[in-house]
């Protein structure tokens, strides 16, 4: 088992605690992976402002929850799919969608399951995709600006899963009861 260390305001490098103070404000704690991502401030700077990049992007809550889960359940994240989990009922997802995300079963809205499955081709494929692939995505209601904004996605959780992994991050406790695993 490998791990890494979690910071926390008093042990963190003087310039993450000005982040992980960013992180307690947003989410009234500090979550596991933003006090291991602490332990070098610009990925944690960097995370952030991915999230946030990720978050304005042109998707709404669902599509952001579709992109997020399907990386992490591709991924095997065994932190990211139970917070993403709680993020989507917070963010008021149904939970039909955030358990066919889960489960690795087809999404019932169209729409919703192009998008799964273009980010799953680039993943899958490391950005190698068809032509054909971006027409039936394009074909779906989406664009250009949606094939770059999965990337976008993929950017922050290429980082959360990977470091996740490495650092075997507990899953935090207001997500227990969502853990997963493939």
């Amino acid at each position: 088992m490998t791990s890494l260390k979690i910071q926390n305001l008093e042990s963190a490098p003087e310039e993450s605690k000005e982040l992980l103070e960013k992180s307690k404000k947003a989410y009234g704690m500090i979550p596991g992976l933003h006090g291991v991502l602490a332990g070098a401030p610009g990925i944690l700077d960097a995370y952030q402002k991915l999230h946030e990049l990720f978050v304005d992007s042109s998707f709404n809550n669902e599509e952001l929850t579709v992109v997020w889960q399907s990386i992490n359940v591709e991924h095997e994240c065994h932190y990211c799919v139970p917070a993403h989990t709680g993020i989507a009922k917070m963010m008021k997802v149904d939970d039909a969608i955030t358990e066919a995300l889960r489960n690795e079963t087809k999404l019932e809205d169209p729409k919703l399951e192009a998008l799964r499955t273009m980010t799953l081709k680039i993943v899958r494929n490391r950005g190698n995709v068809t032509q054909e692939d971006l027409d039936a995505f394009y074909k779906a209601g989406y664009g250009e600006r949606q094939v770059l904004e999965i990337i976008l996605g993929l950017s922050q959780k290429t980082i959360s899963n990977y470091v996740n992994h490495i650092a075997n991050t507990p899953v935090d406790e207001g997500f227990k009861k969502y853990e997963w695993s493939k």
